[in-house]
């Protein structure tokens, strides 16, 4: 009886193992999807809250672009959005203007939806594109997680390439206790023609809806 019980716990311990690496396993094989640094992206073809199909060539006269993965109801989100509108204020006529992509589901996250989205670009002014991801099939194709989580893309050779991935600055709660500006600094070297010093950051906010 007590060989029984003994392989019983074993076979269990090893089943519970299998199971956990499984899993780890499965978590490390999410975390690796999406864009690396250096990867050109796809496509983007997406609503904007104008009514229009918008894409990234439409914008024949950009270097690139900041793409920001945001929304109307995550408080990381709405905390960012005047660091949001700021940066296209001030890199938009530079060459690289913000393309803002809402990737929340609606049906999770009813206050996402498209005509909220509409309300909310028109209360705060957008100067940008507001992106709905119907159907979520770019934010996937990004590996974002995060809302905000930003991606600057650099025109090359007519295909536009992964320059940076993360969070727009240090302090995604606090825009006045910010110390490093990550997206800020990381155009500006492009601008200036030289090698982005820090090129990944953790995004730091509500995870996407699905």
């Amino acid at each position: 009886m007590k060989t029984k019980r003994i392989f019983a716990v074993l076979f269990l311990l090893a089943f519970t193992a299998f199971a956990i690496s499984g899993f780890i396993k499965e978590e490390n094989d999410f975390t690796v999807k999406g864009y690396k640094i250096g990867d050109e992206i796809t496509a983007i073809n997406l609503m904007n809250v104008d009514g229009t199909m918008t894409s990234l060539t439409d914008f024949q006269d950009a270097l690139g672009f900041i793409i920001i993965f945001t929304c109307n109801t995550c408080p990381y989100a709405v905390a960012n959005e005047d660091r949001i509108i700021a940066l296209n204020d001030h890199f938009g006529s530079k060459g690289y203007p913000v393309i803002a992509i809402n990737p929340n589901n609606p049906k999770a996250k009813p206050g996402d939806s498209f005509k909220l989205m509409q309300k909310r670009a028109k209360e705060k002014g957008f100067a940008f594109p507001y992106l709905f991801d119907e159907g979520q099939k770019i934010y996937p194709q990004f590996g974002a997680t995060k809302t905000p989580h930003t991606y600057i893309v650099q025109k090359e050779n007519g295909k536009n390439i992964v320059k940076y991935i993360g969070a727009i600055d240090d302090n995604v709660r606090d825009a006045s206790a910010v110390n490093e500006h990550f997206v800020a600094n990381a155009v500006n070297e492009l601008l200036a023609g030289k090698e982005i010093t820090v090129k990944e950051t953790k995004a730091i906010g509500c995870s996407i809806k699905v």
